[in-house]
């Protein structure tokens, strides 16, 4: 075990160097997007023709690099993790780290509503799995790193240990053994130690110190739960219901994507804002910039944009949008129980609205209340959490809403057998002839 846990702190460094670069190539990007329309303010058509072609541009590359190259990278990643570590899939190849890390780049940079967690995971995984082959570990060994590499790519995205660390227990394996625990603990250490030496130590979200937690607070939790349950059975079908119709149309996958990414490249232009990872978009959201009016209006844009760029074929991930939708979701509810001055509930509720969703769509709520608790730096709201949470778990499992990540690594095992029965279909004529 001793052995096994230096390598798992070994490749938490390496994820977090990783993801550490992806991170700071996705600000970049994130920053030469928003410059655009304030260096083209003058020339707006000008602006707007280079917002366009140059989002369509990155757009086509990324959806290029998954076809050519590694169609697994397409996406989160999540769902090919899962089905590796089930041994329903084989480990990725090394090329998929440069492919998901040029194509989220070039995908989030672009202004896709899309995630780096997603991109980070798969990293993480596929890195440790390397790790684990060059020190030629067997396969419960490069288990077990796979997993905790995972985990580190979570916790390297979101400055979050804890979670990452939750996340390979409740979501990747699904149970719970000290082996996986320990394993997946020191690769989040090492992942961190990095992270925090290339972005510093502060929490992803700037909220209030304290908040005054009554029992109306539980009340209106499970009330936020509720909503976020059946909003997420929306998601849920919007997400599949998309990546169905996207492969109905008769082009190539490059196409659907420069498509999508011109249209939010023009988005991109007029209103910065609302495009991207959402993170952003969050943090306004607790800040309480938006007026109660404007809530809906952005909920409905954002929820069409990331069920939109999540069907456009390129490397990407949900989290970070799923945050985006619960705390406006949350903060919504919020205003309208309390009235538009009540911003400290307001973002109360944004708070526990953004782990509601998490739950309800993912269906991992230990992870999504962890997560969040360390993103915010604050514990205070744990109780309304956990009520909403459970409200949204029931919601949803009355609904029949299946997690999306067991739907999309459904969806993606039954286009696999469907390929594989056509490919024996077209054979058939041939051995017939042969014969």
């Amino acid at each position: 075990m001793f052995p096994l846990g230096l390598l798992s702190i070994l490749s938490g460094v390496l994820v977090g160097l990783l993801c550490g670069g992806f991170r700071l190539a996705l600000q970049w990007a994130d920053a030469m997007r928003s410059a655009i329309p304030i260096w083209m303010q003058d020339r707006p058509a000008l602006g707007c023709a280079i917002m366009i072609f140059g989002a369509a541009a990155a757009t086509w590359l990324a959806a290029f690099l998954v076809r050519r190259i590694v169609p697994s990278a397409v996406g989160s990643g999540i769902p090919h993790v899962e089905s590796v570590l089930h041994r329903q899939e084989p480990p990725a190849s090394p090329i998929l780290l440069p492919v998901k890390f040029i194509g989220g780049v070039l995908a989030i940079g672009a202004g896709l509503a899309l995630g780096r967690e997603g991109p980070s995971v798969q990293m993480g995984a596929t890195l440790a799995h390397q790790i684990a082959r060059l020190f030629r570990r067997q396969w419960r060994d490069a288990e077990a790193l796979l997993a905790s590499g995972a985990g580190a790519g979570l916790a390297a995205a979101f400055n979050a240990p804890l979670a990452g660390s939750a996340f390979v227990l409740e979501e990747l394996l699904r149970r719970f053994d000290m082996r996986h625990a320990t394993v997946a603990l020191g690769s989040s250490v090492g992942a961190i130690a990095v992270m925090r030496l290339i972005v510093g130590p502060t929490p992803e979200l700037r909220v209030a110190p304290h908040f005054d937690v009554a029992a109306l607070d539980i009340a209106a939790s499970l009330l936020i739960g509720v909503a976020a349950g059946l909003v997420s059975l929306a998601y849920n079908r919007a997400i599949l219901g998309a990546l169905d119709l996207a492969d109905d149309l008769p082009w190539k996958i490059e196409r659907k994507a420069a498509l999508v990414g011109a249209a939010i490249g023009a988005l991109a232009f007029f209103a910065p804002g609302v495009v991207g990872g959402g993170e952003t978009l969050t943090q306004r959201t607790l800040d309480g910039d938006f007026a109660l009016a404007a809530l809906p209006i952005i909920f409905a844009l954002r929820f069409l944009l990331g069920v939109v760029s999540y069907a456009a074929g390129t490397p990407g991930g949900l989290f970070a949008p799923l945050l985006t939708l619960g705390a406006e979701l949350g903060f919504f509810i919020g205003l309208v129980l309390h009235g538009a001055d009540a911003q400290e509930k307001g973002m109360a509720y944004a708070i526990v609205g953004m782990a509601a969703y998490f739950a309800a769509v993912v269906r991992a709520p230990l992870t999504g209340m962890i997560l969040i608790t360390e993103m915010t730096n604050s514990s205070e709201l744990l109780l309304p959490m956990l009520a909403a949470c459970f409200a949204a778990m029931a919601t949803a499992a009355a609904c029949r809403n299946e997690p999306i990540y067991d739907a999309l690594k459904e969806r993606a095992a039954r286009l696999a057998r469907r390929a594989q029965e056509e490919a024996e279909d077209a054979a058939a004529p041939t051995r017939g002839r042969d014969d």
